[in-house]
């Protein structure tokens, strides 16, 4: 079966302005209490998304910033020194900050994948009636690339649920996931099956969510990253849609038609990872299409 074809908006400007300008062009009034996931970024790192730009979006929604705790070591695996690293990267300036498994953790059904028995996500994601899911476009270390769908199956997942997923379904323990040994592809499929989740849940709760990916500062490394590298290409922009498949197509897309020169180095290491396998899996689950129009909103 042929879905049809996703609606991208797309806007070459990186601003505060043309970051409300893309929300407001998916047509969607958020409702009730309104949550922003992003990534607040490791300590040391760069490229998480700043202040100055998400900061009067957010502002708009009345929305408050949504993280969880990192299974790996650092300074965002407890709840108070996470706190204390959005502080630093400027999250607390412009919004209330919650580090959604401070207080644990609950399951929600995995319904089809092969590799996870169900997701574990933070405790007070269940408080949120609309959420955000504003995800900054870069490489990663384990999964090739992180942008909506990196956002929704790790960043949502709880310290515990992170482990979960990078292991594959193995363990729940974040002190024993680093030692399983896995197939790369499985845990690829295993973001995906969770990010399924998700929507799963959101939808079935009556729940509201939109998708923008902010495609700058665009290093091979990850925000989860403290020596994150210097960007190796030039911004691409920003899409956003209400399909999250659709979006992270775009995003790849847009990297591999690039004809910057250091596009070769993000490329490499998305699929030195397999990162592109997460699309046409995520597709099979139905969380979405690759199919997709992309719709330039500075032509309006």
């Amino acid at each position: 079966m042929i879905m049809d074809k996703a609606k991208v908006y797309f806007s070459r400007n990186i601003t505060s302005d043309s970051l409300i300008k893309i929300y407001k062009a998916l047509g969607v009034e958020l409702k009730g209490k309104v949550g922003v996931k992003v990534s607040t970024g490791e300590a040391g790192s760069k490229g998480y998304l700043k202040a100055d730009l998400i900061g009067p979006f957010v502002q708009m929604l009345n929305g408050t910033i949504l993280e969880c705790n990192t299974a790996y070591p650092g300074k965002r695996n407890k709840a108070s020194d996470h706190l204390k690293v959005a502080e630093e990267h400027g999250f607390t300036s412009f919004a209330d900050v919650d580090i959604m498994d401070a207080d644990g953790d609950f399951e929600i059904p995995v319904k089809q994948g092969k590799h996870l028995k169900y997701d574990l996500i933070g405790k007070n994601f269940a408080n949120y009636d609309s959420i955000v899911n504003l995800a900054h476009g870069k490489g990663h270390a384990m999964g090739g690339f992180g942008a909506n769908l990196k956002n929704q199956s790790i960043g949502i997942a709880s310290r515990d649920g992170k482990a979960y997923i990078h292991s594959c379904g193995k363990t729940k323990n974040p002190a024993l996931c680093w030692t399983v040994k896995f197939e790369q592809i499985d845990f690829i499929e295993s973001m995906a099956e969770a990010a399924t989740a998700v929507a799963d849940y959101i939808k079935d709760q009556g729940k509201q969510i939109v998708y923008i990916t902010v495609m700058n500062a665009l290093s091979v490394d990850c925000d989860c990253d403290a020596n994150q590298g210097d960007p190796v290409m030039a911004d691409l922009g920003i899409v956003a849609s209400l399909n999250p498949v659709a979006n992270d197509q775009a995003f790849i897309d847009m990297v591999w038609n690039s004809e910057d020169l250091g596009a070769k180095e993000l490329q490499a290491r998305i699929d030195r990872q397999e990162g592109r396998a997460i699309l046409p899996y995520a597709e099979s689950l139905g969380l979405g299409t690759r199919n997709y129009e992309l719709i330039n909103i500075d032509e309006e």
